[in-house]
């Protein structure tokens, strides 16, 4: 990435409004979904935006109690319980829901079409406060646990978890990672931690090294065949060269997640060779908080080890050119403790 897509601006603290927290950020994640929009794959929401949606803070003050209509579909809400301030907290990428369409109210909310996010439709964690609905903020350990391991689980451990959900891997199965970088070595422990066989396939020689680090069965280029057939596989990398290359890797009654916001253009496909014996092809679409809830309550009794990058608040234009250039292994965080 050549150009520098992020200006430092001064602002005054936001206020929380009603059923809302006002958080003071100390590390916040730094995802690919971060580069696309810096970098225009997606359209800005509102100009100005501030990025960011692994943020993990403390929470400052809490707004007034939420009484009477909101959201966008003018429905009431419960007030929620307001975590206490000075908890610890973590805000991620679903920032608000409708709650009553017909995604909202069977469970799937990541689907419905009010749907806003953090660092898209409102401000995010590149910054030092950031107000978030106090529904859809984590509660995060309070112990001392440092913020920089906690932060990548909100949407590269979130993200990793739904995908390897929609994967429907099979238990003990044969999964196959498509990509490296930030949710994919968190979801390979998770898969590894759930008895499976795991194989990656990326074309960065250092992440291949960690691959095999943390357990994986064998680690190889992104377009190599995996040494045995797959139950499933997850597409991290946002190429869509890569989608029939991992449905060929497929067993039958295999299915693969594409697990990205962005994914280049799939090339034709062959169905027979591509779909038929029944393989699967899905994409992933946000999370539930569900999901969250039940991924924090996962790996909360699992020896994560959460490779991370740390850069000062400072230096965010150099850590988004460095995940565009594939020198982060692991995860890139800003620190904004200094």
């Amino acid at each position: 990435m050549a150009t520098r897509p992020l200006r430092p601006v001064r602002r005054a603290v936001p206020e929380p409004g009603p059923g809302e927290l006002l958080i003071e950020v100390e590390v916040c994640g730094v995802c690919r979904t971060d580069l696309h929009l810096a970098e225009g794959d997606l359209a800005p929401r509102a100009p100005g935006r501030t990025p960011g949606h692994e943020a993990v803070g403390r929470v400052v003050a809490g707004g007034p109690e939420r009484s009477g209509p909101a959201g966008p579909s003018g429905q009431s809400h419960p007030s929620p319980a307001v975590p206490g301030i000075g908890d610890r907290v973590g805000v991620a990428w679903l920032a608000g829901t409708c709650g009553v369409c017909r995604y909202c109210r069977a469970g799937c909310e990541n689907l419905c079409p009010e749907s806003r996010y953090t660092g898209w439709d409102r401000d995010g964690g590149f910054a030092r406060y950031l107000t978030a609905d106090a529904r859809y903020v984590y509660e995060l350990p309070q112990d001392g646990r440092d913020a920089s391991e906690l932060a990548p689980l909100l949407c590269a451990g979130i993200i990793g978890y739904r995908a390897l959900e929609r994967a429907e891997l099979p238990p003990g199965g044969r999964l196959g990672l498509y990509g490296f970088g930030a949710s994919a070595h968190l979801t390979a422990q998770l898969a590894l931690a759930r008895g499976a066989t795991v194989h990656v396939l990326t074309r960065a020689g250092e992440a291949r090294r960690l691959a095999l680090e943390l357990g994986a069965a064998s680690a190889g280029d992104a377009y190599d065949a995996p040494p045995e057939p797959l139950d499933a596989a997850i597409l991290f990398a946002p190429v869509g060269d890569l989608v029939p290359v991992a449905l060929a890797a497929l067993d039958r009654g295999g299915t693969l997640a594409v697990a990205g916001i962005h994914l280049s253009d799939i090339p034709v496909l062959n169905y027979a060779d591509h779909l038929f014996q029944e393989r699967t092809l899905r994409s992933v679409t946000a999370n539930t908080r569900e999901d969250g809830r039940s991924y924090l309550a996962e790996v909360a009794g699992l020896p994560l080890r959460v490779h991370t990058v740390r850069y000062a608040f400072t230096d965010a234009d150099r850590a988004l050119a460095d995940l565009a250039a594939d020198r982060v292994t692991g995860v890139a965080v800003l620190d904004l403790r200094a």
